[in-house]
């Protein structure tokens, strides 16, 4: 969790999903810190934390109309990929992958 201003300001999980391979899930920045690249820190420091576990990739899902969340994983060097697992049919999602 980072902290903007002394109040928690976002989060993010890691999941496994496959021997090579971690999900991320739960990011979220407060709507008061965006802007301020924090979103930013915490991706780097899953993927960080993905290759520590020997993870060679991290892949998510976003919905379609998450507009920030898709530039910010663009920007991040995250490719789309065709919908994986439960998100496989759902015409709302977008997933990406990252090789670490």
């Amino acid at each position: 969790m980072e902290e903007h201003r002394g109040q928690p300001a976002g989060c993010g999980a890691l999941k496994y999903y496959d021997a090579d391979c971690a999900e991320i899930k739960r990011m979220f920045t407060q709507a008061m810190a965006r802007g301020n690249g924090i979103a930013t820190i915490i991706l780097k420091e899953l993927e960080d934390w993905a290759k520590e576990l020997n993870y060679k990739a991290c892949i998510l899902e976003t919905g379609t109309r998450q507009i920030d969340a898709i530039a910010l994983y663009k920007k991040n060097e995250y490719q789309i990929i065709p919908n994986y697992g439960q998100y496989t049919n759902v015409e709302n999602s977008l997933c990406f992958k990252k090789m670490l």
